[in-house]
């Protein structure tokens, strides 16, 4: 049978009828916030003090940590080295990656796991063809859980790794400039459904390893972030408001600002006001977290927002970065200048035109799957190995002209 629209029908009424009350809500937090970030925008040392006092009372809490630029700051796109006074040098070599993942289906016949990962690495304005490369790594019975596959976090942990190892592969044998980047955050986490302590840590590990190789030849690295959710900056603001260590409950639990978001603090937009114009970043943070144990020194996590939108129409993403990239001023310039450029090439929809390249180039069609499938079972069977048959469930699905489950 269909869907009961006459239900879902009954609850989007009552979900509409209750926008007005959430407008009202969410109309009064926004002012809230845009009235904390005119106060205590300017107050580094007050705002500090209250994220450390923060972390001493709550070591899981997560929030922006202000360095030396005003919350309200505004930067454009730097095309000349300020301190020199002179040009920027030769356009860098631009490398992104993206990942893509065929997870093992129970009710399939064999088990295995596909990690595809794609990357470009362009020369802007050498006029040589962009260089492409595909890693595909096939994982089959035991390796699955042996690799800490078994569920949606333990591949993405994997791929987020492949991700970065080829960038690195990429760049063995090029000396000059290079801004690599991928899709997501340059933090990696360990989701809830990953069940194995040891696996995660042994991925991290290696991840982190990269990065440190990557920044000792000082190829920047940076995580991309299209349309963030997190409050990172909105959650500073909100320790201005209550007592610490008193109050920390009520964070949690009743947040001042619940209805904020980084991405509409910093795309707002009116006539009298915009933070951010197009083409400009936000000051840089640290990212204030238990991740910090992890990511230490030069690697220790920050980031920035930018607006790669158009006049009239906004659109914030956040970038991440290490903080041997935040110190040197020239390479953030450099990669604040790629991305919006990088943009730019996408026209109305804008999102870097090597990523989208990337993902284009890594992405795992189902007709690619059922392909490996059958080769597998082919070679499988060749070699006399006893297979198992598909799921009746799965059977029943794929009857030609059948909808029901």
């Amino acid at each position: 049978m269909p869907i009961n629209y006459q239900e879902v029908y009954t609850q989007i009424q009552s979900i509409g009828a209750g926008a007005k009350e959430r407008r009202k809500k969410k109309e009064e937090a926004q002012a809230q916030a845009r009235r904390l970030l005119a106060q205590f925008g300017g107050q580094l040392d007050f705002l500090r003090s209250k994220a450390d006092s923060a972390k001493q009372a709550d070591t899981n809490i997560r929030c922006a940590y202000p360095l030396d630029e005003n919350l309200a700051s505004s930067f454009d796109v730097q095309p000349f080295d300020q301190t020199q006074g002179k040009p920027a040098s030769v356009p860098p070599t631009l490398i992104a990656a993206d990942g893509s993942q065929a997870i093992a289906d129970r009710h399939s016949p064999v088990q295995f796991c596909v990690i595809n990962v794609g990357a470009i690495c362009m020369k802007p304005n050498s006029g040589e063809t962009p260089a492409v490369e595909v890693e595909s790594e096939l994982f089959y019975g035991d390796a699955i859980e042996e690799n800490g596959l078994t569920t949606d976090g333990g591949v993405a942990l994997r791929r987020d790794l492949a991700e970065r190892s080829v960038i690195e592969k990429l760049s063995k044998e090029l000396n000059e400039s290079i801004v690599s980047f991928t899709d997501g955050t340059l933090e990696i986490f360990r989701a809830k459904d990953i069940d194995s302590p040891s696996t995660y840590r042994s991925v991290l590990d290696k991840y982190v390893s990269v990065l440190s190789r990557l920044q000792e030849r000082g190829i920047v690295s940076a995580g991309y972030i299209d349309k963030p959710s997190s409050s990172l900056v909105v959650k500073l603001l909100e320790l201005t408001q209550i007592t610490i260590p008193e109050e920390m409950e009520k964070l949690r639990n009743a947040p001042p600002l619940k209805y904020v978001t980084d991405r509409w603090l910093f795309g707002y937009n009116n006539k009298l006001f915009q933070l951010l114009p197009p083409g400009h970043r936000s000051a840089v943070f640290k990212i204030q977290s238990n991740s910090e144990k992890t990511y230490k020194g030069a690697l220790e996590l920050h980031f920035f927002y930018l607006n790669v939108g158009a006049e009239g129409h906004p659109w914030p993403v956040r970038v991440e970065i290490p903080k041997w990239v935040v110190d040197d001023k020239e390479k953030l310039n450099l990669l604040h200048a790629v991305l919006v450029e990088q943009c730019r090439m996408m026209g109305s929809r804008p999102y870097p035109y090597l990523l989208h390249r990337a993902h284009e180039t890594a992405v795992v069609k189902n007709e690619e799957k059922q392909q490996i499938e059958q080769l597998l079972m082919i070679e499988l069977r060749r070699n006399n190995e006893e297979l198992d048959e598909g799921s009746n469930k799965q059977s029943a699905k794929d009857l030609q002209g059948r909808t029901r489950r």
